[in-house]
């Protein structure tokens, strides 16, 4: 237990937490018991990046076994993550890696001289990631090599990087190899994914998602945005990717369920105290909030989203209601925009006034003077 520890936090190059999102809980466990009896595996590696893999040898494999499994050219040590019947499920998802249109094989569980070697080149990753920055500033190209990972016989070494535009790294991997005496594979990633590598704590005061449990981003748009009624300030939307924070997908399709019977936001409200125009909406209480034209003390009106269709509908037929709540809906309660001081009983020197203090102190005294007698 020891050696996989040691080699656990090697994997993730000393970022806590960036591994735990690739561990995988068999919900399958419970419900199933070897129905569909599978002698495929999922293995994780680094950087998020898993394969499957098939136990030709029958060997006996437990989630958190180091393995040595087959790779090009070479081989490749791994821990395994997923065994049984929800492999199957896991490959719905995410495709295998063939070689020669095969599932590559596992090979045996690792012994101690592959740890130690894993160990090594593990070791070997962050120098040789500075080494290979400046190669690419020496070599002019507009890239961000942003980690390396060592195949676990050390025989090959895939550089993840960053760039906005395309990049003709050819030169690069020629003077990678001459320098490192390795296989070199590119790999381009994006800012979610650098993000997730170094991790951070989110505005919500949590560790980041992207280097906690996400391993596949889906894009964002701000229509996820809009759809929720949050304003559309660059600064407050955008993560520390400098992209828009994944997390405005997560509650998107809840406020689309509670939108779906919505009017239209950008139709006036005629009556005959006036027209009225939209504001703003509290999706989840279906509430639309109007203001007069022409009124400019900032009043807000609530209006049940079922009375804006009434009226909809009544100015369509050319008729103007002859208010805007009737009378058997909720009062609304009128919001006024503007600035409220702190109120006095919210002072950060209410407690130091010593008339205050004086008085509780008499009253006590008093209360003391006046002692029923038993």
């Amino acid at each position: 237990m020891d050696d996989f520890n040691l080699v656990d936090r090697g994997c993730c190059n000393g970022h806590g937490g960036t591994c735990s999102k690739l561990h995988v809980y068999d919900w399958l466990n419970d419900v199933i018991s070897n129905t569909n009896p599978t002698d495929l595996v999922e293995v994780r590696f680094k950087n998020t990046r898993k394969d499957f893999f098939r136990n030709v040898n029958n060997l006996k494999l437990d989630p958190g076994d180091i393995v040595a499994v087959e790779a090009n050219p070479g081989h490749d040590i791994g821990i395994v993550t997923v065994t049984g019947d929800l492999v199957i499920e896991q490959m719905k998802k995410h495709k295998a890696t063939l070689i020669n249109g095969e599932i590559r094989k596992i090979y045996r569980k690792a012994k101690q001289a592959d740890i130690d070697k894993w160990k090594e080149s593990i070791a070997l990753e962050h120098q040789t990631m500075i080494r290979s920055r400046q190669i690419a500033i020496e070599l002019n190209l507009n890239m961000k090599i942003g980690d390396v990972e060592y195949q676990g016989d050390r025989t090959k070494a895939i550089f993840y990087y960053l760039a906005d535009d395309r990049v003709d790294f050819r030169q690069l991997i020629r003077v990678l190899a001459d320098t490192f005496k390795i296989r070199i594979e590119m790999k381009q990633i994006g800012a979610r994914q650098e993000a997730g590598r170094i991790g951070g704590i989110g505005p919500c005061g949590r560790e980041i998602c992207c280097a906690s449990w996400m391993s596949n981003f889906v894009s964002v748009n701000t229509n996820s945005a809009r759809y929720q009624d949050i304003s559309l300030n660059p600064q407050k939307l955008a993560g520390q990717c400098g992209k828009l924070k994944c997390c405005l997908n997560f509650e998107l399709d809840t406020y689309l369920d509670a939108q779906k019977d919505f009017p239209p936001a950008n139709v006036q409200l005629e009556t005959e105290n006036g027209t009225f125009q939209y504001q703003k909406a509290d999706i989840f209480k279906q509430i639309f909030w109007y203001s007069q034209m022409g009124d400019k003390s900032g009043t807000f009106f609530s209006v049940p989203v079922k009375r804006v269709k009434e009226i909809i509908q009544m100015n369509q037929k050319g008729k103007k209601a002859s208010r805007l709540i009737q009378d058997f809906d909720v009062k609304p309660v009128i919001e006024k925009m503007g600035f409220e001081a702190g109120s006095d009983h919210d002072s950060l020197t209410r407690f130091d006034d010593p008339n205050r203090a004086a008085g509780k102190k008499h009253g006590n005294s008093r209360r003391r003077k006046f002692k029923p007698k038993i």
